[in-house]
């Protein structure tokens, strides 16, 4: 973990429709669900970015980088890596791309263990527990600087 920096990161799972948020510290190693932002209106998604950045003033962010299961990049790939790229541009801050395989996997799992069953009822935290498990991932090994 000695090249991330320390202090607080946010990380996003990205969607077309939905962006789930989770927050962090790298000393603890320890992140939360956060929010879900939900629009698929590119000016509210940064603007709803932009406020959380100003709450919790992270030191990095971290973008899941989906794959398919034998590490080839998924069709939403191009668009999560435009995603961290501007999110570098618009934050000045270090961007991080994550391996998110199998963390919608991870997500639901954790929810049905909290007791939140599928379907209607895990829809708006599953972007954000998602997000925990690509933060998660990321305490345990950073990936690949945008």
């Amino acid at each position: 973990m000695s090249a991330m920096p320390e202090g607080c990161a946010l990380a996003f799972d990205f969607g077309e429709r939905r962006i789930g948020v989770a927050v962090g510290d790298t000393l603890l190693g320890i992140p939360h669900p956060l929010a879900t932002i939900d629009t698929p209106i590119t000016d509210e998604r940064f603007a709803a970015i932009a406020k959380l950045i100003a709450e919790w003033q992270p030191k990095q962010l971290v973008v899941g980088l989906p794959m398919h299961p034998d590490g080839v990049e998924h069709e939403m790939s191009a668009l999560s890596r435009r995603f961290a790229n501007r999110l570098k541009g618009r934050f000045g801050l270090p961007v991080w791309l994550v391996d998110e395989r199998y963390t919608s996997v991870i997500a639901e799992q954790l929810l049905e263990e909290a007791g939140v069953k599928k379907g209607r009822k895990q829809k708006p935290a599953l972007d954000q527990v998602a997000a925990q498990a690509i933060l998660a991932g990321w305490f345990e090994q950073p990936g690949t600087a945008v």
